[in-house]
C-alpha cells in the first residue's frame, strides 16, 4: 500500500540527503584547497578535521529538513515550495554552524569553504529532487506508486477535485468512485462514476483496498460529516475533507485557536502584519528613489513630445480607489486629448479610440504612461507592486457583479502586479484579473514581488491590450 512505500521511500529520501550533504562538503572542500578557481587556499587544517565537522552537520540538517517538511510526500508540496524550503533549512544551517565555529573559537575553518558548501548543497539537492520527481512521474504513468481515493458525497468540491486529479496525472491520483444519496447510481463526471449509496462505505472499507477517503459532501449534508469521519477512521483509511466552500475561503485559510474552538479567517492577509508592512513599504520608498532617477531622461523626453504634439495638461490625474476603499489622484502622463469630466469617468478606453493622441498610442502600449506614479508609490498612495487601482465608478459597478472584488482594497494598489505580468492588462476580463490579485493578496512575500519585478522588466512593458 501506499503508506508502506511512503515510509521505505522517506528511508531511503534520507540516505540520498546523508550523501547529497557529504558529497557536497568534501567537494567544497576540494574546490577550495585542491583548485584554482578560487585562488590558491592555505589549508590551516587537515581533511580529516573538517571531516569531523560532518558528524554534526549532517543530523542537524535532517533535522532542518524534517522541520522544512522536505520528507513529506511529492504529491503535496509543489516544486516552488519545495526549493524554497530547501533554501531557509541551508541558510539556517549555515548561520548555526557558523555560529558554533565562532563560539568555540573555531578560526582556522575557512568561511569560504562553508559558504560555497552552501551553494553546491542547494544545487545537489534541488538537482535530486528534480529526479526523483521525474522517476516518481514515471513510475505512475507505467502504474505504479498510484493512491487509489474514494469520494464520498457528489458535489462541486467533488467535481473540483475531480477536475484537478485529471490535470495532473503525475500525482498518482486514481479516484476509484463516488457514494452518493442524491444523484442516481451510475451517473458519470469525467470518468469518475457514481458506484452507490454512502451506506455502503460499510462494505467497502473492511476490504482495505483504499489508500484515502475523500469527504466532498455538498453544504445541505454536512449534518452526516462527523458520522462518515467517525466511520472513516475507525477503519483506519486516511481520510481527507474538502468544503463545499472554496469560493468563500482561501486558499491557504488562517486558522485561529480559541481555547480549543478553532476559527477560520475567511481572509489572511500577510500585509496586515506590522512588521511586513514596513518591509515593503521600505522597499516602495527606496524602489520609487531609484525608478525616479533612473527614469527620469525618459520622463523628460516625454513630457516634451505630449507639450508639443498636443493641446492640454502633460501629467493627467485621474481619481482612483486605493487602500481602505480611499480616493486619491493617481497621476499618468497625458495619452489622450482632454475629454470632458463626466465621459472620462464612466468610459473605457477601446480599440482605435479617436481620444488618443498619436505619442498615447506609443506610451500606452509600452507603459511609459504609467511611471509618474512612481510618486503615488514615494508619496504612500501607490506601491510598486499590487492590484491595479481602479476609477471609483467601476468600483461601485464590479463590486455589484464579481464577488470578493473589494478585497483587492486591503492593500495598497501597485504599479505593477500578479495579473498584469499575466496578461491581464487593458482590455481583459476583470473577473480573470480579480482572482490573479487575489492569489497574490493571500500569497504576499518579499520574494514574490521581486518576481513580479523581474517579470515586469523583461515582459510587463509591452501591453497587446492597452488601446
Amino acid at each position: 500500500m501506499i503508506k508502506d512505500n511512503q515510509r521505505y521511500f522517506n528511508r531511503l529520501h534520507l540516505v540520498l540527503d546523508i550523501v547529497v550533504i557529504a558529497f557536497s562538503y568534501i567537494m567544497a572542500w576540494v574546490i577550495k584547497f585542491r583548485t584554482d578557481i578560487l585562488g590558491s587556499g592555505i589549508e590551516s587544517i587537515s581533511l580529516e578535521q573538517y571531516l569531523y565537522a560532518l558528524y554534526l552537520i549532517i543530523p542537524g540538517y535532517i533535522i532542518l529538513y524534517t522541520a522544512f517538511q522536505l520528507y513529506t510526500s511529492k504529491r503535496v508540496q509543489g516544486r516552488r515550495l519545495e526549493f524554497g524550503n530547501i533554501i531557509k533549512a541551508n541558510i539556517i544551517g549555515m548561520l548555526i554552524f557558523l555560529t558554533v565555529l565562532y563560539l568555540t573559537k573555531q578560526q582556522d575553518y575557512s568561511r569560504t569553504m562553508i559558504f560555497i558548501f552552501f551553494c553546491l548543497n542547494v544545487v545537489n539537492e534541488v538537482i535530486v529532487r528534480m529526479i526523483i520527481r521525474i522517476a516518481l512521474r514515471y513510475m505512475r504513468k507505467r502504474g505504479f506508486n498510484l493512491k487509489h481515493i474514494l469520494l464520498v458525497g457528489y458535489s462541486r468540491a467533488a467535481e473540483a477535485y475531480i477536475d484537478r486529479i485529471n490535470a495532473n496525472p503525475q500525482w498518482g491520483y486514481i479516484v476509484r468512485g463516488i457514494l452518493d444519496d442524491n444523484v442516481e447510481r451510475g451517473t458519470m463526471y469525467k470518468g469518475v462514476k457514481v458506484i452507490g449509496r454512502i451506506d455502503n462505505l460499510f462494505v467497502i472499507l473492511p476490504e482495505n483496498r483504499l489508500d484515502e477517503i475523500a469527504v466532498t459532501l455538498g453544504l445541505d449534508e454536512y449534518s452526516r460529516l462527523e458520522e462518515i469521519v467517525n466511520l472513516c477512521e475507525k477503519s483506519g483509511v486516511h481520510t481527507k475533507f474538502i468544503p463545499d466552500y472554496n469560493n468563500i475561503i482561501p486558499t491557504k485559510p488562517y486558522t485561529e485557536d480559541l481555547l480549543g474552538l478553532p476559527v477560520v479567517n475567511i481572509r489572511y492577509v500577510p500585509l496586515t502584519n506590522t512588521f511586513n508592512s514596513i518591509v515593503k513599504r521600505i522597499m516602495d520608498i527606496l524602489g520609487s528613489l531609484f525608478g525616479i532617477i533612473v527614469a527620469s531622461p525618459l520622463m523628460l523626453i516625454t513630457a516634451l513630445l505630449i507639450k508639443i504634439t498636443s493641446k492640454g495638461p502633460i501629467i493627467y490625474k485621474q481619481e482612483r480607489i486605493g487602500l481602505h476603499n480611499k480616493k486619491f489622484k493617481m497621476y499618468k502622463f497625458r495619452s489622450m486629448t482632454v475629454q470632458e469630466e463626466s465621459e472620462e469617468k464612466t468610459k473605457w478606453t477601446t480599440k482605435n479610440d479617436v481620444r488618443v493622441t498619436g505619442i498615447g498610442k506609443i506610451i500606452r502600449r509600452t507603459s511609459i504612461d504609467e511611471l509618474p506614479q512612481l510618486f503615488n508609490i514615494l508619496l504612500g498612495d501607490m506601491s510598486l507592486v499590487g492590484p491595479r487601482p481602479e476609477r471609483p465608478y467601476f468600483v461601485d459597478k464590479f463590486k455589484e457583479e464579481i464577488p470578493r472584488y473589494m478585497v483587492k482594497h486591503q492593500v495598497r494598489p501597485g504599479l505593477t502586479g500578479w495579473a498584469q505580468v499575466n496578461g491581464l492588462r487593458g482590455d481583459t476580463s476583470i473577473k480573470k484579473r480579480i482572482e490573479y490579485d487575489l492569489y497574490y493578496i493571500e500569497n504576499w512575500t518579499i520574494g514574490f514581488d521581486i518576481k513580479i519585478m523581474f517579470l515586469t522588466i523583461f515582459k510587463g512593458f509591452i501591453n497587446k491590450n492597452a488601446y
